[in-house]
């Protein structure tokens, strides 16, 4: 199985450790792709503050992320799963989980980020500010400059299990699965039961337990329909919509009463 995951933005500070070393991250096919844009956006955030401020699309409140970003290069790294630290990671809470739903959390989940195209919880990394939805004065706007070589590296990553899309539209515009790996994917949304509504806080909360009820039990579905069944044994109240023909993704509507 294999778990994607929006990042946070909210982020840990950075290690006091060894600097990022962008050879050692995961899916290195990724390796190019991140040095662009680890470099345009360390170039805009040395220039004209305002300009950087802008393009990142941060408040005066988080000017000094503009200053963050610049020492990216040297700044200390950590594991991304602490770097992390939003409503969806502070309901998965990595740090707790037992020694063996910690190696399942490792060899499973996939957090996408504007800045590294994607990296596992182990990649250590330093903490940074650049959405995917940032458009770069060199590169242009980054869902499209990650989008062919995502294409080139997920499959593999994928395998021939379950693909457990969690991420939000923007990430997901970044690599969707097509052809038969879409088919065995499932992209899960949470909706308030009573109103049929998503509710960004709850709906990012319940991803994030999930993903640790799924760690935490040793689940291994290894098709949408498996994953029903696991996150039913568990206790999660799921409505199924199979794919539309070939090349479709499942879609679970999980349903939540209380919004916390």
């Amino acid at each position: 199985m294999l778990v994607l995951l929006p990042p946070s933005e909210g982020k840990a500070t950075s290690g006091r450790g060894a600097p990022l070393k962008l050879e050692s991250l995961s899916l290195p096919g990724l390796t190019a792709a991140r040095e662009a844009v680890l470099g345009e956006l360390v170039e805009l955030c040395s220039g004209d503050e305002e300009k950087a401020r802008e393009v990142l699309g941060l408040s005066e409140g988080l000017r000094g992320e503009i200053a963050k970003n610049v020492e990216l290069p040297t700044a200390g790294a950590r594991p991304a799963g602490e770097i992390y630290t939003g409503v969806l990671y502070d309901a998965l809470d990595l740090a707790s989980l037992d020694a063996a739903a910690k190696r399942r959390a490792t060899r499973s989940l996939l957090v996408f980020s504007g800045l590294w195209g994607a990296v596992r919880v182990n990649d250590r990394i330093p903490s940074y500010r650049c959405s995917m939805g940032v458009k770069l004065p060199g590169l242009g706007a980054l869902g499209a400059h990650w989008r062919a070589p995502m294409a080139e590296v997920l499959p593999e990553a994928a395998g021939d299990g379950l693909v457990l899309d969690l991420r939000s539209s923007a990430y997901a515009a970044a690599w969707k699965p097509k052809g038969e790996p879409a088919g065995r994917t499932a992209s899960v949304r949470v909706l308030h039961a009573p109103t049929r509504k998503v509710v960004s806080h709850f709906n990012k909360a319940t991803k994030g337990r999930i993903v640790r009820s799924l760690l935490t039990a040793g689940a291994a579905p290894k098709s949408p329909a498996e994953l029903v069944e696991a996150l039913r044994d568990l206790g999660y109240v799921v409505e199924v919509e199979p794919p539309k023909g070939n090349g479709k993704a499942w879609m679970l509507d999980v349903l939540v009463h209380e919004v916390h």
